[in-house]
């Protein structure tokens, strides 16, 4: 967790402490709870926390402003040279994409189906990705006092009105069609006894949208998804990160290099067009906060798309999720989904206080949080493994049971089994929770079909920017990966080039490396970095290669 929010009175109410004051409570009734919203994102949220910005010195995005880690990840070397390709097999395909996770495999499927050659290359298994952590649902405006123009509204007003109209505008029209997509490819939702689909409403929304299936909406669309690919022509490629784009004569983007973990080779692959899905970034951990996201999650596709020279946007904005497991130390950060809060479950304080509407937008309610802890009325625990203390809020998961006899077990079936690993009874102990890094706001500029600035390249899913603005709701981020997976994978089988690209190469490197080199930028880190630090396997090359694990 972070120590750097300020205000920090390093008041301490420990875990027994706060646990009796909470227990010796019947009721939690709810309060006036008056929230300046400016001032406590101000204050509190983690993209506030000062001195951790600075502005880009190269690229397309050169003098914007970007977290300090994000800008070292950006304005890193590449990992290969020319000579790496030396003997390297080319192959080639109508259409390479690049992520196995739901916006990839959206994007292959209807690629396919449109006629195209694909081949999907994915860092480590088909389907290993932020896509199975998605826990809350998709939203869609099936219901009859809802209407697209709802769900645009509460879209555009979350974002802080920043986000693209156009792009939200598609989210909003698609996602209805994207629900009829994913049933027929085989997708459970949960049913009331009319057999019509149930929903739930995200925090910051007016209305009840989101679909789901129990508390593990992504692992099922992903079972799904994964299986309509392995059943389907798509070539695909597993354990096999892409390290480098490559560029046509023109400049257009013309495939990438791959490197297979498993041999050490790099393959390049000749493409006619390139959907590039490698999802969010948060094991870089921005601000030593724990994060939600898989074990893949570096930032590959935003690292390879600016360096060929596509613009991003909204660098400075990331969402921290409410409830991320504080405690135990080993599963912090390990999402608790927002629909446990929407099916009424409480955050108490350790003064045994509801502190803030837990349906507010994500990015209020996790500033709130990091209020309590940093104004002294968080929960503090360690434990003999930990080296800090944790800290936190209560999830009043005991009050949901209580006056919903059932509801754990029946709905959220993944949190029970998160607090069996926890060893805490949910029905009578609540759990600690604290902001998780949960999700990537900005990425690549694109258009309605994915498309970036640079021709031949589009970017898909958690790796684009601009459909949320500035702050994601619960549940958007499944319909936009199937919305613009779906769009990406269609235009790209029709956008091909009938002929191809006569010459590929990676000489956009060495016009990197004059800028790096001119703004006097040291040239010692590589990447993608692939995976984080502290990982078990280590570089990609056939000179050196540790894989473990795998």
């Amino acid at each position: 967790m972070s120590s750097s929010i300020k205000n920090n009175k390093q008041q301490v109410i420990d875990y027994d402490q706060a646990l009796n004051t909470y227990l010796a409570k019947d009721e939690f009734p709810a309060q006036d709870i008056t929230i300046d919203a400016g001032e406590l994102l101000q204050g509190f949220h983690p993209d506030n926390i000062q001195g951790t910005m600075t502005k880009l010195l190269v690229g397309p995005n050169k003098g914007d402003v970007c977290h300090i880690q994000i800008a070292n990840v950006l304005q890193a070397d590449a990992r290969i040279d020319a000579s790496d390709l030396a003997g390297a097999n080319i192959e080639e395909t109508d259409v390479l994409v690049i992520g196995g996770g739901g916006a990839g495999c959206a994007a292959a499927l209807t690629a396919s189906k449109a006629g195209a050659k694909v081949i999907l290359a994915t860092k480590l298994r088909l389907g290993d990705s932020n896509t199975v952590m998605a826990e809350g649902g998709i939203q869609a405006s099936i219901e009859k006092a809802d209407t697209p123009q709802s769900h645009y509204d509460d879209t555009y007003k979350a974002g802080h009105y920043s986000g693209d109209k156009e792009l939200i505008k598609q989210l909003v029209m698609d996602s209805p069609d994207n629900i009829r997509w994913l049933i027929q490819q085989g997708m459970q939702f949960d049913l009331n006894e009319f057999g019509d689909l149930l929903t739930r409403k995200a925090g910051g929304t007016s209305h009840s949208r989101v679909v789901y299936f129990r508390d593990y909406t992504g692992l099922e669309m992903m079972r799904v998804l994964r299986e309509a690919v392995e059943n389907s022509d798509i070539d695909v490629r597993h354990y096999s990160p892409a390290v480098e784009l490559l560029s046509s004569e023109s400049g257009s983007c013309a495939g990438a290099i791959l490197s297979s973990l498993k041999d050490c080779q790099y393959v390049q692959i000749k493409a006619k067009t390139v959907i590039v899905a490698t999802g969010g970034i948060g094991r870089v951990h921005l601000n030593q906060f724990p994060t939600s996201n898989h074990f893949g999650a570096t930032g590959d596709g935003l690292v390879l798309a600016y360096r060929l020279g596509a613009k991003l946007r909204d660098l400075d904005s990331f969402q921290y999720h409410p409830s991320g497991l504080a405690f135990p130390q080993h599963l912090s950060g390990t999402l608790i989904t927002e629909g446990v809060r929407s099916a009424g479950a409480y955050m108490i304080n350790a003064l045994g206080e509801r502190f803030v509407e837990e349906l507010k937008p994500r990015d209020i309610v996790a500033a709130a949080i990091l209020r309590e802890c940093a104004e002294g009325r968080g929960i503090t625990v360690s434990s003999d493994d930990a080296k800090e203390k944790m800290q936190g809020i209560w999830l009043d998961t005991p009050g949901l049971e209580k006056r919903n006899p059932g509801i754990l077990k029946q709905r959220f079936p993944k949190l029970v089994n998160l607090g069996l690993k926890s060893n805490i009874d949910l029905t009578k102990t609540p759990m600690l929770i604290y902001p998780t890094l949960h999700y990537q706001n900005g990425g690549v500029v694109i258009d309605n079909n994915g498309l970036s600035t640079v021709s031949g390249l589009y970017c898909i899913g958690e790796l684009s920017g601009g459909i949320h603005g500035r702050n994601r709701l619960m549940g958007n981020a499944l319909s936009e990966i199937i919305s613009f997976g779906r769009r990406a994978g269609v235009h790209a089988a029709n956008n091909r080039s009938s002929r191809g690209y006569k010459k590929i190469s990676i000489d956009h490197i060495s016009q990197w490396r004059r800028e790096l080199m001119q703004k006097e930028i040291p040239m010692k880190s590589k990447s993608p970095i692939l995976f984080p630090d502290y990982a078990k396997y280590d570089a990609d090359t056939s000179n050196h290669c540790e894989i473990y694990d795998l």
